[in-house]
């Protein structure tokens, strides 16, 4: 993975006129987007900043797949450094791409990382906090809850070490399940709000036609982001997990596992559900489910919501035929274990303009802020605070699927499995580091060639071993 600036996101700021043209001008050739209004910066913001007028500060944001929604982002960003007279370097990072923690840390170890990113909380913020990489940042948690209320539930789990925020939690992330309901319709299938994984298997293989281009299931186990989500969603469902509650002890190889795995295999090596399967879905990327989806090919995937937004945004007709469930549930729970995730600002250790940073971020939790974002990436990107939900209708009724996604955000943790798992389990280096190798999509991809699914888990089971003492969590 690289990290470079994109050409637009270069120094956005420094004031008006000439200064700020220049810097714009300098930062590359693309045309400017459509002149769109742009929110204002609180008082207090402007006041706070008045004497770090003149400063600068480097930002790290994750990709959005929305390229309106990152151009969304930088206007605020641009607003913002407008107004208080500051420049602000904004650059784009892939997150998928897997050595994404070792870079970071390598910058920050270096002295030339960022003052301030936002990752995904669930993902990254335990990872880079072992290796000792972030400033607390509790003082700002505690502003923004007196001001907007209590941030989303499973932030509470994900950025809080020791009693201390080390991640300002920026926006709530929407992952949903979605199935083609025209397709279903064709065959008589009513739409339900809850599936188990083998209910959905089958809906999958009825609504499948390739001689039509309908093919029911769109998940790949190949390396990505997406694979790995499903393959731990439907291992939980078992009752399996890559790690004990206290997220210190791998505790991966079980029967449930076990079960799990040979369940998940048998979709992509049994011939009967090959009818189902699109062409190519073992090597997709990250992208591919979106692109496919988008294409209308798939009878279901499982994503971030920016396959919903993306369908929205761009007036696709698939948008109109997509039913919108929460999760799968399986022999260990009655209820899906989705909690969504949100995306986290955190400053790093030696930031050169830490104040700076934390005053951008406020900024941008904000409804007026985050509101062009938003619109851009309906569902991807929504309020992960209280009271920001409630500052514009669009939140809470620009889509049918909203109210869904606040009430996730709003659940009461943790959820439980019948054999005694909780989830959100512990934030924990050791599990999110072996997300980010993808010890899970690798195991799946050796039960397609033919390995047994227990032998499978076992191997990947050592390789959690070894990750997780890397990780210090010795075993």
């Amino acid at each position: 993975m690289e990290i470079k600036p994109v050409s637009r996101r270069g120094f956005l700021g420094l004031g008006v006129g000439v200064l700020g043209a220049a810097s714009l001008a300098a930062c590359g050739g693309d045309s400017d987007p459509p002149t769109k209004v742009q929110p204002e910066v609180p008082q207090e913001l402007i006041d706070a900043a008045a004497a770090m007028k003149g400063s600068s500060m480097g930002m790290l944001s994750q990709k959005l797949y929305s390229t309106a929604a990152n151009d969304a982002l930088d206007s605020s960003i641009k607003k913002f450094a407008d107004t208080t007279g500051t420049k602000i370097e904004n650059s784009l990072v892939q997150a998928d791409a897997g050595d994404v923690v070792a870079k970071i840390d390598a910058e920050v170890k270096g002295g030339v990382a960022r003052d301030l990113a936002f990752m995904t909380d669930s993902r990254f913020v335990a990872q880079f906090h072992a290796l000792g990489d972030l400033e607390d940042v509790t003082d700002v948690v505690q502003a923004l809850t007196a001001k907007y209320g209590e941030p989303c539930a499973e932030a509470k789990n994900f950025c809080v070490f020791d009693g201390r925020w080390f991640a300002i939690p920026y926006h709530f992330i929407g992952i949903g399940s979605f199935l083609r309901k025209d397709w279903m319709q064709d065959k008589g299938i009513t739409p339900k709000d809850i599936y188990s994984w083998e209910e959905l298997r089958d809906v999958c293989l009825e609504i499948s036609d390739p001689a039509k281009r309908r093919f029911g299931w769109g998940m790949t186990v190949n390396r990505s982001g997406d694979g790995n989500g499903m393959i731990e969603a439907l291992i939980n469902a078992y009752g399996g997990s890559i790690a004990s509650n206290d997220g210190t002890k791998v505790t991966f190889n079980s029967p449930e596992t076990v079960q799990a795995v040979t369940f998940l295999g048998d979709i992509y090596t049994n011939p009967k559900y090959k009818p189902m399967l699109p062409p190519g879905v073992a090597s997709w990327t990250d992208t591919s489910n979106n692109e496919n989806w988008l294409a209308g090919v798939l009878g279901y995937t499982r994503n971030q919501f920016s396959v919903y937004a993306d369908s929205r945004t761009k007036k696709n007709p698939v948008h109109a035929n997509t039913h919108v469930f929460s999760d799968c549930i399986g022999p260990a729970t009655d209820t899906p274990l989705l909690l969504g995730q949100s995306q986290g600002f955190v400053v790093f250790k030696g930031a050169k303009n830490p104040a700076l940073a934390k005053l951008l971020a406020q900024y941008l939790v904000s409804a007026p802020a985050l509101l062009g974002v938003a619109k851009e990436a309906p569902g991807l990107v929504m309020p992960a605070w209280e009271k920001v939900w409630d500052a514009d209708p669009f939140f809470t009724s620009g889509d049918a699927a909203f109210p869904m996604l606040r009430k996730i955000t709003e659940l009461s943790l943790p959820l439980n499995t019948k054999n005694g798992l909780a989830f959100p389990q512990k934030a924990s280096a050791g599990q999110q580091a072996v997300g980010s190798a993808y010890v899970l999509t690798d195991m799946m991809q050796q039960v397609v060639q033919g390995t047994a699914p227990a032998q499978a888990v076992t191997a990947a089971h050592a390789k959690m071993v070894q990750i997780f003492n890397q990780q210090g969590l010795r075993q």
